[in-house]
């Protein structure tokens, strides 16, 4: 499809918001006129669009072509046998921090390795997803400037946070050399940002860390009207939210329920067009599959390894070869051939 001449409304609206799009605010942040903005987790026009096409060059959802961005990234494509993507090293790793491992999701890994990068200025700056002060558990973007914020930030909501807008905040700020912790589709963006040429963005992110995702939940279907409608449970009382297979509910008071995922599927959010399930376009991958207390990373670029290899080094992660428990590298193998295959 030619786009050269065409707006939001001929392209992503048509294509695109319907029935794919998954907020990720990319179009949005980008946009010179400001003619787009965030309502309801959705773009909205509510400025005369000037048919620049820029929105579409960052959409992760339009026209993308992994190939040519693996190219652009890490200079080559993905080999055979890279089910996950290209990558260097695959690691099993855990904090050494007691109060990361106390509040983390898994491992702490991700909350290590930002912790490694901000106290030794590799990094200024981290954006992540928070919590918000006025819903409980809501997930909402935020710009990190020192280690003991990542604290209260540690843990996953799996509900969605549009951490791209962040990053416009950031840019509005003057700031720079910022670490960037997201989704596989936000990581795509961004890269997205940067084959285009749009460095006022991609430039002030030197670090990308990508969660892996199957998919998410809106937090009205998830929060309130499951965990507080349906299970009746207070969300001021949970200390943590873990999938395992199923839904696995830490309460304050030690207690633990779980829920079978098929029980949520009403709540999912619109991410059934996603074919990357590992953040494949980042320079180190970060989830906790098949493993209980501790973090799969995958090291993709040099840039990534070297950071890895560094946090290793000084401290801050122990570190033990993939390979010696192989179950969550098959797994991690199966889940994403299953997400391409049922989305491409």
């Amino acid at each position: 499809m030619s786009t050269q001449k065409l707006g939001f409304e001929e392209t992503l609206g048509r294509h695109i918001l319907p029935d794919k799009c998954i907020g990720c605010c990319a179009c949005i942040i980008v946009c010179p006129f400001k003619s787009l903005e965030y309502v309801e987790r959705r773009p909205a026009l509510v400025r005369e669009c000037r048919s620049c096409g820029i929105c579409v060059k960052v959409c992760p959802k339009f026209e993308t072509s992994t190939a040519d961005l693996e190219r652009f990234i890490f200079g080559r494509e993905r080999g055979g046998g890279e089910d996950f993507g290209v990558h260097n090293r695959i690691v099993i790793a855990r904090s050494r921090d007691e109060r990361i491992l106390r509040r983390c999701q898994d491992g702490g890994a991700v909350t290590s390795i930002l912790t490694f990068a901000l106290k030794n200025g590799i990094v200024e700056g981290a954006i992540v997803s928070g919590i918000d002060r006025e819903e409980p558990l809501k997930p909402t973007p935020k710009i990190i400037d020192d280690a003991d914020e990542l604290l209260e930030c540690a843990g996953t909501r799996y509900t969605y946070s549009p951490n791209l807008l962040a990053l416009k905040k950031a840019v509005i700020e003057g700031r720079g050399n910022l670490a960037f912790v997201g989704t596989p589709c936000q990581i795509t963006a961004i890269r997205k940002m940067g084959k285009a040429g749009l460095k006022r963005y991609s430039e002030k992110v030197n670090l990308l860390i990508g969660l892996f995702c199957s998919e998410c939940f809106t937090y009205k279907g998830l929060i309130k009207e499951y965990i507080i409608g349906k299970l009746g449970i207070d969300p001021y009382r949970i200390e943590k939210m873990n999938i395992k297979g199923k839904l696995i509910i830490k309460l304050k008071d030690g207690s633990v329920t779980s829920s079978s995922l098929k029980e949520l599927r009403r709540y999912r959010d619109n991410c059934g067009s996603c074919p990357d399930y590992s953040a494949e376009l980042s320079d180190i991958s970060a989830g906790g599959v098949g493993l209980d207390g501790w973090t799969l990373l995958i090291s993709r670029s040099i840039r990534g390894e070297e950071i890895l290899k560094a946090a290793e080094k000084e401290g801050f992660l122990k570190v033990i070869r993939a390979e010696e428990n192989m179950k969550p590298i098959n797994l991690l193998r199966r889940l994403s051939r299953r997400k391409r295959e049922r989305n491409t």
